[in-house]
């Protein structure tokens, strides 16, 4: 076979002589690899192809840079003109000796092998699945529930009592669930549980002649009957415990009544009104209501 004018290849093979193709050139003696139709396992490719790399990376940059060192410390000594010398490959690996490690046919057959070894470490990955164990499961606990606490407020109200008239009534509603807590209605006590008078906003001092025996303030529109129940205009969500909105401050519209037996000692007093029997109230999530807050019951 002829490659040129300046040059010559031969190819010969034999039962004891890997087969391998040598080009002759003016300058060098290129080794090449060889591949035949023998099946070879990836690790021999990879093996071959690291060989091929550590001679024509490793070993012939060394042989350049021995010319070169020759070359600068003295002249006309001859330079090194030996090539590396190439390990013999084994019958079953001659097949590498066919395409050169610059070649295109080398570079698309790492990309083959390095794009196999990818994929099959994926695919691989992928094909060990694994189950579930039967009664897997696992634990959750619910909170537990704990009654809100309403109490007077000290702010003062803005429609004040007076005889045969209905005033405001301020109060906290504060909620130590973990839950915000939904208030849509109140139980009121009977209308003859009158409030108690008091001559300080703190309610610390009781207001003489004025007395829950005596004052004829009551809840308005309570009835005969203790513990009827009043819907809320609006509901009330108290906050969890911890929330900016819990406690909650709430003003009752005119919900406080006094009647027109209200003694003259009842003037100018700050009253208590009577416990709440209960309220409507649902614990989970939802929106909490904001302060100041304005609510009534109007029936």
């Amino acid at each position: 076979m002829t490659c040129g004018t300046r040059g010559e290849s031969r190819l010969r093979s034999g039962p004891d002589i890997v087969p391998q193709l040598r080009v002759w050139g003016p300058n060098t003696l290129m080794s090449v690899v060889v591949f035949d139709e023998n099946h070879v396992g990836l690790f021999a490719k990879l093996h071959a192809s690291w060989s091929l790399v550590r001679r024509f990376v490793v070993e012939r940059p060394l042989i350049v840079m021995k010319n070169f060192v020759q070359s600068v410390g003295g002249a006309g000594r001859s330079l090194v003109t030996a090539r590396p010398r190439r390990r013999a490959l084994p019958e079953r690996l001659a097949f590498l000796q066919r395409f050169s490690p610059k070649s295109m046919a080398l570079k698309i057959i790492s990309g083959v092998v390095g794009v196999a070894m990818v994929g099959g470490g994926a695919y691989g990955a992928t094909n060990w699945v694994v189950g579930l164990a039967s009664s897997s499961s696992g634990e959750g606990q619910s909170a537990s529930v704990t009654n809100l606490t309403i109490t007077a407020s000290a702010s003062a109200p803005s429609n004040l009592l007076y005889p045969g008239g209905t005033g405001d009534v301020v109060l906290t509603i504060t909620n130590p669930n973990a839950f915000p807590v939904t208030i849509t209605a109140v139980l009121l006590p009977t209308n003859t549980t009158y409030a108690g008078g008091f001559t300080n906003a703190g309610l610390t001092t009781a207001q003489t002649g004025c007395s829950t025996s005596t004052s004829d303030v009551i809840w308005n529109y309570s009835s005969a009957t203790s513990g009827s129940s009043h819907t809320l205009t609006t509901p009330i969500t108290v906050g969890p415990s911890g929330n900016a909105n819990n406690p909650i401050t709430v003003t009752l519209t005119n919900d406080a009544s006094m009647t027109t037996s209200a003694p003259a000692a009842c003037e100018a007093t700050y009253f208590s009104m009577p416990s709440l029997i209960g309220v409507t109230a649902t614990g989970g999530a939802a929106t909490v209501t904001g302060t100041p807050l304005t609510d009534s019951w109007t029936s």
